[in-house]
């Protein structure tokens, strides 16, 4: 699984950011980070992003402790 988050995320944010310099790519990570949790689909998340994948989960899980 971690193999699998670091290939993803080197492939989609890492390749496309400016690597001149370490303070350079250090700058650039919050917003990488941000991005792959609030935007980027995953296919094992049916195609949403992890906060939004669990988001919906949490308002199941709200609903059918209700019922």
């Amino acid at each position: 699984m971690a193999e699998s988050f670091v290939n993803t995320f080197k492939r989609d944010h890492v390749n496309q950011m400016n690597r001149s310099t370490t303070a350079a790519v250090l700058d650039q990570l919050p917003d990488a980070f941000e991005h792959f949790n609030e935007v980027h689909p995953h296919s094992a998340l049916k195609w949403k992003a992890p906060r939004m994948f669990r988001r919906e989960l949490g308002r199941q899980t709200q609903v059918n402790d209700a019922i």
